[in-house]
C-alpha cells in the first residue's frame, strides 16, 4: 500500500521544519463500536495509516493521540509513538480536529512561531497512499498556505440536486436545470484522509476549507470516508480491489 517517497523539506531562508504525523484515535465510537481498532481485511484499521506514514519517510515522528490505553498499545505495536494520553475533555463527539491538533502541538512542545508542520491523518484511512501525502506536504512547503489536505470531486454534481417535500422534488439550484452536467462548475469535498497544517494554524484553530489552504485532489478509488457499517464494507471492497490490482501489476 505504500512507497518510499523522497522529498526535500529544506527551505532557502529557514532551517528545515519538523514534520510530524498525528493520528487522532479516540475511544467511544457509537455508529461503529471500537471503530479505530476494528479489524479491516485482517488488521486493526489504525495499522494502515500508521504503516503508510512510517514507510513514507516524510515524518520525523508518527504519533497517535488517544484517550485509550488499549488503542495506545495496539498503535504502539505497529510502530507509532504514544508520548501522552489525550484528556477526556478532548475526546468526545464534539471535539474538533483542530483542538486535538493544538493539544498535541502543545504536548510536543512545537512552537507556533516556527515553521514546523503537523499532519493530522485520520485512523480509518486504509486506502491512504504515501505519494499523496508527499504531494500534500510539497504543496504546503512550496507556498505560504496554512494547510493542505486531500479532496474529492463530487461524483454527481450537487448543482443538480433537489429536496423531496411531501413526495415532490424541488431543485435547490433551479437556474441550472437546463445546463448539461459537463457545463456545471466542478465541486469538491473533504476526502477525510490527511491535513497538513503549520503549527501556528493548528494553535489558532484556523478553518481548513478556505483560501489559505491547498487541496490535493484524490481518485475515488483510493479514498473512502467511513462513517457507517455500509461505508466500512464498501471500503473493504475498494481495498481488496486495489490490492488485487497492485498484485496483478507486479506479477
Amino acid at each position: 500500500m505504500t512507497s518510499n517517497t523522497a522529498l526535500n523539506t529544506d527551505t532557502s531562508h529557514t532551517s528545515a521544519p519538523k514534520i510530524i504525523a498525528l493520528i487522532p484515535a479516540r475511544s467511544g465510537s457509537k455508529r461503529i463500536p471500537r471503530k479505530n481498532i476494528k479489524p479491516f481485511c485482517g488488521k486493526p484499521i489504525i495499522a494502515y495509516p500508521i504503516t503508510t506514514a512510517l514507510e513514507s519517510k516524510l515524518f520525523s515522528r508518527v504519533i497517535v493521540s488517544t484517550d485509550s490505553q488499549h488503542i495506545a498499545d495496539i498503535a504502539q505495536s505497529y510502530g507509532a509513538e504514544i508520548p501522552f494520553l489525550r484528556p477526556s475533555s478532548l475526546s468526545d463527539d464534539f471535539t474538533p480536529t483542530a483542538a486535538v491538533a493544538a493539544h498535541a502541538a502543545q504536548e510536543l512542545g512545537l512552537d507556533s512561531s516556527s515553521s514546523d508542520v503537523l499532519c493530522v491523518i485520520y485512523p480509518t484511512t486504509p486506502l491512504l497512499q504515501a505519494s499523496f501525502l508527499a504531494q500534500g506536504l510539497q504543496a504546503l512547503l512550496d507556498s505560504s498556505a496554512a494547510y493542505s489536505f486531500g479532496a474529492l470531486e463530487y461524483s454527481y454534481n450537487p448543482y443538480r440536486s433537489f429536496v423531496i417535500d411531501e413526495g415532490s422534488p424541488t431543485m435547490l439550484f433551479p437556474e441550472h436545470y437546463h445546463k448539461r452536467s459537463q457545463d456545471l462548475p466542478r465541486i469538491y469535498h473533504d476526502a477525510g484522509q490527511f491535513y497538513f497544517g503549520r503549527v501556528w494554524a493548528w494553535h489558532d484553530e484556523l478553518a481548513i476549507f478556505a483560501p489559505h489552504s491547498r487541496p490535493i485532489v484524490l481518485p475515488h478509488s483510493l479514498a473512502h470516508d467511513i462513517d457507517t457499517l455500509e461505508d466500512w464494507n464498501l471500503a473493504e471492497l475498494k481495498f481488496r480491489a486495489f490490492m488485487d490490482s497492485s498484485s496483478a501489476t507486479l506479477s
